[in-house]
């Protein structure tokens, strides 16, 4: 894990693959919404401030996360600095006991091109056995967009951090909801509910 400071109010840290396991933090929960976010790297905020004085225990932060093509992990803090005027407003980040599910993820193309191409990365890649990172991958069209929903992630599945990184190339991470399904499923139109990268590694060459 490297750290470097940016700016007086900005550090970027990078964290290999390897790092994220031992802190116990996966893809999905890495990219969750930024009060959860705090909690999960509360630890490692702890740990910028001892090697190179980044205080932000009372200030609020911005959190942002990026998954590299080479498996590394970069995420960007920016030090929230109020206005004068606002100075005795005094917010801190807190630990929180949020546990954050992990079970659902749903990624968005912007196009059925971006989908197929996406397969096909994992197909010449040697991330065909892709398909075995959930029990369920559904393809929806809904309003002109293309969702590939994962259903009972398996976070055992041994390439997912190279699978991680293959498909934000290609697509946007939009929720982990389960309440973003259920509107797939009343306002989208099923494209594929027979696992989505299975068939269309199969189809799509």
């Amino acid at each position: 894990m490297k750290f470097e400071k940016l700016s007086e109010n900005k550090i970027k840290i990078t964290l290999t693959s390897q790092d994220l396991k031992d802190k116990n933090i996966d893809f999905h929960s890495f990219m969750s919404n930024p009060l959860e976010k705090q909690d999960l790297f509360l630890d490692i905020l702890e740990e910028a401030e001892e090697e190179i004085g980044f205080e932000f225990k009372d200030y609020p932060v911005r959190i942002e996360a990026l998954a590299m093509a080479n498996g590394e992990f970069i995420v960007t803090v920016t030090r929230v600095v109020p206005d004068s005027k606002n100075l005795h407003k005094k917010v801190s980040v807190k630990r929180k006991n949020t546990k954050i599910d992990s079970k659902y993820a749903i990624y968005k193309f912007a196009s059925f091109d971006d989908y197929c191409n996406f397969v096909k990365y994992l197909k010449n890649h040697n991330l065909s056995l892709s398909y075995k990172v959930a029990k369920n991958i559904l393809l929806y069209l809904y309003k002109e967009d293309y969702y590939i929903v994962f259903d009972n992630i398996n976070l055992k599945y041994s390439n997912i951090a190279k699978f991680n990184s293959a498909i934000i190339e290609f697509a946007k991470f939009i929720s982990n909801s389960s309440l973003f399904i259920c509107k797939l499923l009343e306002n989208g139109e099923i494209i594929m509910n027979n696992n989505a990268i299975k068939t269309g590694i199969k189809y799509f060459k």
